[in-house]
């Protein structure tokens, strides 16, 4: 994984698109992006050896792959950014390379993550006088942050640790209380820590109120581990006024449509999911954050907004994103240290926004396209490719 303040190259790569495979990993390597093992393995196809598969999960038979694509032209918080997406369907990394360039032309992406605080809950039943759990809970307040704490030593030398905690009854008459233990998991997604943190608490929560213990888990809803993304967009750029003013009528249309929301944001998550994938990430706990926070409401909301600006328009983007740069997979699968050679990114924060501003970016994609001349004729001209050869292996097994 190279740090952030390397000297970063330019993520406009000319003619990137109609270059050969082979020399597309040179440019990358001229471009001195690329670690030679990360250049070595993706020359070889950048398949996950069996062994390693083997030990990854359970009952493996082989190893299933995903394309690696790169998309280009992003700049993000001032610096040029290769953004790497596994994923199978045509026309995503188009798209985010197209709605990449049109941003950049007014400066990038721009955008900030919290700081890294993940959330543990610690579930009770039948809790007795119900109502005064918070109050009993203050009492230990301290000593609860105390085992949560001792229970992630490791974690706290790389400056994470417990941050806070809070009660919530869900139900008095029932007894139902949980405890929220916010946990700063530094450059990890969390759930092992939090996990942790949880099941070592639990036993003074219960005697303190009572009741019997449930669940000691993490919650996939971080409220307190928010990516902001935003960028300007001019008119022109988009193909007019009469276009700006399409995306921005799509976008309201998502502001107050469930049905319509929940297909805008799954053109955020086209983004974020292939960037995910690529980089090794729990690309499932991101989803169901994302679902449930724009669900905050109690009704179904975009991720990501368009307003008419001066001259244009103005994306935001904001959602719950556990990123990671340590744990899992992301130093275990040699194709994952590889996309992270082309990310270059310091920490969790910054990839958080990266993963951000790409989900912005295949969103604007998308609502350019659907407002103009439909989806349809951009992505089925590069599914062609795909349906030819499926074409070619019919005949060749015929």
């Amino acid at each position: 994984m190279k740090p952030a303040d390397a000297q970063a190259p330019s993520s406009r790569i000319a003619r990137f698109y109609e270059r050969s495979l082979s020399d597309r990993l040179v440019a990358l390597e001229h471009a001195g992006q690329l670690a030679p093992e990360s250049a070595a393995h993706l020359r070889q196809g950048g398949g996950l050896p069996l062994e390693i598969a083997d030990r990854m999960i359970e009952n493996v038979v082989a190893v299933h792959g995903l394309p690696l694509g790169v998309a280009l032209n992003f700049r993000v918080n001032r610096r040029d950014v290769l953004v790497p997406m596994a994923v199978e369907e045509p026309s995503i990394v188009a798209a985010a390379s197209f709605a990449a360039r049109m941003v950049r032309e007014c400066g990038g992406f721009t955008g900030d993550a919290m700081a890294p605080v993940m959330t543990a809950q610690v579930q009770l039943d039948d809790v007795p006088d119900a109502s005064r759990a918070p109050e009993r809970i203050a009492a230990v307040r301290e000593e609860l942050l105390r085992l949560a704490d001792a229970s992630l030593d490791n974690l706290r030398r790389r400056g994470g640790g417990c941050r806070d905690l809070e009660v919530r009854v869900l139900d008095e008459a029932l007894g139902i209380v949980v405890i929220h233990l916010y946990v700063d998991v530094a450059d990890a997604m969390g759930a092992n820590l939090i996990d942790t943190a949880a099941e070592a608490v639990a036993p003074l929560v219960q005697r303190t109120l009572g009741g019997r213990l449930g669940l000691r888990i993490l919650t996939n809803l971080p409220l307190r581990r928010l990516v902001r993304v935003t960028c300007e967009v001019a008119g022109a750029v988009l193909g007019g006024p009469e276009r700006a003013d399409g995306i921005f009528r799509a976008s309201r249309f998502a502001e107050v449509d469930p049905f319509r929301a929940v297909t805008h944001n799954k053109g955020v998550l086209n983004g974020i999911d292939a960037v995910a994938v690529a980089l090794g990430q729990d690309w499932r706990a991101i989803e169901a954050g994302a679902h449930a926070y724009a669900s905050l409401t109690g009704t179904y909301r975009p991720l990501a907004t368009w307003k008419k600006s001066d001259g244009g328009l103005r994306g935001e983007l904001v959602m719950p994103l556990a990123a990671a740069t340590v744990g899992g997979s992301t130093q275990v699968h040699p194709g994952v240290r590889a996309a992270f050679d082309l990310v270059r990114v310091s920490g969790a924060r910054e990839l958080a926004v990266v993963m951000g501003a790409a989900g912005l970016a295949t969103n604007l994609s998308a609502l350019r396209a659907l407002s103009g001349e439909g989806i349809q004729q951009g992505h089925m001209r590069l599914h062609h490719r795909k349906r030819e050869l499926e074409a070619s292996r019919t005949r060749a097994e015929t």
